[in-house]
């Protein structure tokens, strides 16, 4: 929800447009400061973001986004193997229409997926059903030296432009056979029953994979290895951060009506994190719905979820969880910006409160880019953060 002074908005940012009083009253009865969630020398990806957010050591355990999404689903990454986000993107005149289909629906999703299953998989390729846009690949023996080009990074480009290179010569059979199977895929895709359906309803086709962020298993150790919890749970309509979450040794907890848009269910999440909070030690509880609206460039859609987000689960939380004999500390952050000129995410300092029931608090009286810089924790960078939340 983090973004960048907006002129239509008087050179103000959605968060401090928005309507939120239960984030400023955290704000203001907390501590605040900025956090850059990014190494140097990684891309600013939501997996990149929240492995530094959760206190990981990025550089030592991050091996794409591929094998965390795997996890959540229940898909072994073997040895041999590597493992992919695979998108299904929409392709207009040769172009990246966007990276989402036009947030085709997960039904019509799997329908497409396990055709593609059906027609390209085989003993080495293999592609399995995710939520909406959101799918993974597996490819037997395939190198992860290659240069992948996240779609979200460049709407409107020429999808020849930026098909997978490799890296180095190791890597050059893997990206040959990706590029092949973009190029298959399209030519499957184009008239499928789905996206003719889709067509006539005017709506963006699904015409075409696109595979990024690959790796291997990852070796992590868990939230209870390196800080102590006891226990914890992960809510997020968004396969990525719930891998993250197996890995980190985090129950998960499904939410129905989750769809990672504005429209999720945030009632079912504030609700889902509240039960969770009566027996575990820590919730990690993610919405994606402004992230989405910084990728569509919509600047309303973006004031609306933060708003959402701040009545439908910050308020209840935090009322209910003040009813409470034990207090409950509370964290507000972004995982990175995604500036709604841009489009995309970028490695810039995120505001972030941390209210602690009963400790006193800085300064800072609203909760935004701007006001969080004179926070009293002033400007961690990765791991701080969670060290800070935990008090390590």
């Amino acid at each position: 929800m983090s973004d960048e002074p907006i002129p239509e908005l008087g050179n103000k940012t959605p968060l401090q447009v928005a309507q939120k009083p239960y984030m400023d009253k955290l704000a203001a009865l907390g501590c605040s400061g900025m956090l850059y969630t990014v190494p140097e020398g990684f891309e600013p990806g939501s997996e990149i973001a929240n492995l530094s957010v959760l206190g990981y050591d990025v550089a030592k355990v991050f091996e794409g986004r591929g094998s965390l999404e795997a996890a959540s689903m229940g898909i072994d990454v073997a040895e041999g193997e590597m493992a992919m986000r695979c998108n299904l993107i929409c392709i207009e005149n040769g172009q990246i229409k966007n990276h989402s289909a036009g947030h085709i629906t997960s039904e019509e999703a799997k329908e497409l997926i396990l055709y593609l299953q059906q027609e390209l998989g085989d003993e080495i390729v293999s592609f399995y059903p995710g939520v909406s846009y959101r799918h993974l690949l597996k490819i037997k023996g395939g190198s992860k030296n290659i240069h992948c080009t996240p779609p979200h990074d460049v709407p409107g480009t020429a999808f020849r432009d930026v098909l997978v290179k490799a890296t180095d010569i190791s890597g050059e059979e893997t990206a040959q056979l990706l590029n092949d199977l973009i190029l298959r895929s399209q030519k499957l895709l184009e008239n499928h029953p789905v996206n003719l359906k889709r067509a006539a309803e005017d709506k963006d086709k699904a015409n075409s994979i696109w595979p990024w962020s690959p790796g291997y298993k990852p070796a992590m150790q868990t939230m209870r290895e390196l800080y102590g919890l006891k226990s914890g749970t992960v809510i997020s309509a968004v396969d990525l951060v719930r891998g993250i979450g197996v890995y980190a040794g985090l129950k998960t907890r499904l939410v129905e009506g989750a769809t990672g848009l504005y429209n999720t269910n945030y009632e079912g999440k504030a609700q889902a994190a509240i039960e969770a909070l009566k027996t575990d030690d820590f919730v990690f509880l993610h919405v994606e719905a402004s992230d989405e609206a910084g990728h569509e460039g919509d600047v309303n859609l973006k004031i609306k979820t933060i708003e959402y987000l701040d009545q439908r689960i910050v308020k209840p939380i935090f009322e209910e969880v003040s009813k409470w004999d034990e207090p409950v500390t509370i964290a507000v952050l972004p995982d990175h910006p995604t500036p709604c000129a841009k489009r995309t995410h970028t490695a810039d300092a995120v505001p972030f409160t941390i209210y602690r029931p009963g400790e006193a608090g800085d300064k800072v009286q609203v909760y935004d880019e701007f006001s969080c810089q004179s926070g009293d924790y002033g400007v961690l960078r990765e791991k701080e953060f969670i060290h800070a939340f935990f008090k390590k």
